[in-house]
Parts: C-alpha cells; structure tokens; sequence
C-alpha cells in the first residue's frame, strides 16, 4: 500500500497533465477556426490524433523535467521554471515535427494560441496541488514514538518533502524523558504510557515506531488494540523512511525487518523474462552506440598510446569475479604501484577524451558485452573493485548484501545519488542499492533505465 501512494499520485498527475494539455489544444483550435472548422479538423482530418501525439511528447518532455518529482515539485519557483522550459522545448521538438512531417500539423495558429493557453493552466494547476498537498490540513498526520536521532532522521525525511502528503503532529517519548536543547527542537506531545489519549485527542492517522529498545515500556498492547481495531495505522520507520525517501537506512535497519519484510519471491518465468529483457536492451544498446563506440576508440588510439579497452575485476553475483570492460579513459600508467585508487574529481590521471567519455557515460559502452555475457544486468548495484569490496564490507554494515543480485549497468543509486568516491558516499549508495534489491521488479529496472537516458543527456553524475 505504501510504496503505491507515491505511484498512484505521480499517474494521476501525468493523467491531470493530459488532460490539461490536450484540452487547452482543443480550446485553441475552437478559438482558432470557430467550431465548424474545429469539428472538421477533429473528425476529418485526424485532429484528435494530432492532439493525442502532440500531448504524449509534452508529458514526456515533462517528465523528462522532473516534473513528476517530489524533490522539485515542492519548490514553487523551480517548479514554475523548469514548467516553462519543458513547454517550450516541447513546442521547439513538435515545430520540427510539424516541418518535416506536415500532414501531423493542426495549424500555427492554433499553436501560437495553445502555447501560453497550456502553459497558464499547468501553472495555476500546479501552484494549486502544490498548496493543496503542502496545507497543514491536508494529508495524513504523523505521531513518531521516539525521540533519538531515528525519530529525527525519519521526521526529517517527510519534512523535506512537504508534499509527500504527511504531517508531523509531534513526538511521544518512549521514557518521559527528553534533553533540555532538544525539547525546544521538537513538538513532544507526551509520553509512551499515554499513547491512546495522544492518538485520539491529536487524530492520529499513522504512528511510526522508532524506538530501538521496545522492552519494559513499550505500549505493545496499546498499539496491538489499536491496530486490530483499525483505529489507525502502525509502521516501523525502517518501513516508513523506506517509503517516503526510496532508500533503506542502514541505521535503522534490523536483521529481523529484512527476514519479514524482504524481497519477494519471484517465479522462475519471471526472473528468465527480466533477464532476457535486460540482455535485449543491451544488444539495441550495442547496436546503436556502434557508431559512438567507432570514433571513441579512434580517438583514444589517436590521443595516447596504449590499448583502447580496459579490462578490471569486479565482484558479481554471489561474490563472483569477473573481468568488466570499459573504453579505457586513463593513462596506461594510472596505477603504477598496482594499489587501487578511488577515481577523483578533474582526476590528473584522466585523459582528455576519457573526460569526455567519463562525463558522458561513453566508456561504459562496453559493458553492453558484460551484459550479454550474463555477468551483470541492464539494471543493479554497479560492481565495485575486490579491494573496495573488502575494504567497504569491514567498515559499513550489510554491504556484502548487495551482491545478491546481479550487477548493472546502471541503478537506483547511480540515479538518486550523485558519483561518491569515499567510505560514506558508498554508505549513502548502499541505502539505496538495499532499496532496489528488496523492491527489485521489471517496472522499476524500466523507471531506472528511463532515469538513467534523463540523466546521461543531461550530463549528470559521469566521472
């Protein structure tokens, strides 16, 4: 139920979207040529087609904006710029359209009249929800049971995002206790041992639980009632934070919630289906990078010497090595001593093609072969060097975890945080890979791909 809240609100925005840019297009083509013409155009001449085509190019452009995400969505000014810039880049694409393929165009002045006629709408529409969802008196209300830095962490994830649709009512202590400063910080509504008069007098829709120690006075029995009784509804914040942030924190998380509320077993058919899907779109992805990887390895040849492609170990699934190709982007002599060394930002080591290829995520290219070899999968945790892997492992907990499933060739860390070359970077990557690993599924390695073409045409997160 949780992780559809934030689905189902994205479909209903991108229907709202259509909806709003289809019917201003209608409106405009009334206003245009009056309603005999505008009939004739519908009907006749393939209108509402035209308009079909020309609204799905905008919704994907929207997309495309990040105009489906809560991190942007909740900042007014920046959702009212990045609105603007899609609309027009949108008319920019549909005029090209329309000049090479003329039977698909409605008519300038329609699209002279449809332009500021949608782009209105979708900004009062917008500011609306945004008001609407970022009211106080709107969404469900929160009672965290807690006061240590899980509670705050997990208070802090729904504060960041306004609009989520949640609203921190306030804290119950679970010992009566809390320290002087931080008493100021928080809206401590009372204690544990009075749970149920909190609850009511509050109207409480949702208690989240982030207290690490649950014996002695832990409202067990209170909650139990309550929840049998459908009075309101009971989450762990490992499940909550899950949710609302799209990652697992590591220290939240208890061995116990990972056995009970874990990945999901997947028939047979399923696991082969996705596979065969993720070694398909590394084929097409081969196919047509053919010309891109031609003038790469031109150009690597021309630059420096030394051989085009780079060979390194990598861990796989289950701990399993392999050897995982890349355009080779370094000098030959990157590594003199042998001792592996984190890639730096403006890295003295790069070359100047491999910082091009680097920042445009070229020099993966060859990984496509990795993926039809059947040592990683279109979509998982990016496989790291052994020595990393060792290294990482003593010092951060779960990490041997995310050798679970296969490695990617891109993934739900490499899209929702930016390239990290230290021990907390890969900390913070870990929350998400966990995140992927649990929730792994076709629809979310298709969300990921998706992100993943957004983010290299944008030049974001290459090194």
């Amino acid at each position: 139920m949780g992780r559809s809240r934030f689905k189902a609100r994205n479909i209903w925005l991108i229907l709202a979207d259509a909806a709003i840019i289809y019917g201003g297009i209608i409106l405009a083509l009334y206003l245009r040529v009056g309603w005999t013409g505008a009939e004739f155009q519908l009907n006749e001449k393939n209108g509402w087609f035209k308009i079909a085509l020309a609204t799905s190019l905008c919704i994907l452009v929207l997309y495309f904006y990040d105009l489906y995400e809560f991190t942007v969505t909740g900042n007014r000014r920046e959702l009212m710029l990045r609105l603007v810039q899609a609309i027009g880049i949108s008319w920019a694409i549909l005029a090209l359209i329309f000049y090479f393929i003329p039977p698909l165009l409605i008519g300038r002045g329609v699209s002279v009249i449809s332009v500021p006629l949608v782009l209105i709408s979708l900004i009062i529409w917008r500011i609306f929800i945004h008001l609407l969802t970022g009211h106080p008196d709107f969404g469900e209300k929160i009672l965290i049971v807690g006061t240590g830095s899980t509670a705050r962490e997990t208070a802090r994830s729904v504060w960041e995002r306004r609009d989520a649709g949640y609203r921190i009512a306030g804290f119950a202590t679970e010992n009566g206790k809390v320290p002087g400063d931080l008493a100021k910080e928080i809206n401590l509504l009372g204690s544990a041992d009075n749970l149920e008069s909190i609850i009511k007098e509050e109207k409480i829709d949702r208690v989240v639980i982030a207290v690490r120690e649950r014996r002695g006075v832990f409202p067990t029995e209170t909650l139990l009632k309550m929840s049998l009784a459908g009075d309101v509804n009971i989450e762990e914040c490992t499940s909550f934070f899950e949710r609302v942030t799209g990652q697992v924190h590591i220290d939240m998380l208890r061995p116990s919630w990972l056995i009970f509320d874990g990945r999901k077993r997947e028939t047979r058919f399923v696991s082969v289906f996705r596979e065969m899907v993720h070694r398909l779109l590394a084929l097409a992805g081969l196919i047509l990078s053919l010309p891109i990887a031609l003038l790469t390895a031109l150009l690597i040849k021309i630059e420096s010497r030394g051989p085009i492609f780079y060979k390194q170990e990598r861990i796989g699934l289950n701990g399993k090595v392999f050897n995982v190709f890349k355009f080779r982007s370094m000098r030959v002599d990157a590594e003199q001593d042998g001792k592996p060394v984190w890639a730096a930002e403006d890295d003295d080591r790069t070359t100047m093609v491999g910082k091009i290829i680097r920042k445009m995520r070229i020099d993966e290219i060859p990984q496509f072969i990795n993926i039809i070899r059947g040592e990683m999968s279109f979509v998982g945790p990016r496989p790291e060097r052994p020595h990393f892997v060792a290294q990482l492992a003593n010092e951060i907990p779960f990490y041997e975890h995310r050798h679970l499933v296969a490695p990617g060739l891109t993934g739900w860390a490499q899209i929702k945080y930016p390239y990290g070359a230290s021990i907390e970077d890969a900390r913070r990557k870990l929350q998400y890979d966990l995140y992927y690993i649990k929730n792994q599924s076709l629809a979310l390695d298709l969300v990921i791909v998706f992100e993943t073409v957004k983010t290299v045409l944008f030049g974001v997160g290459g090194r």
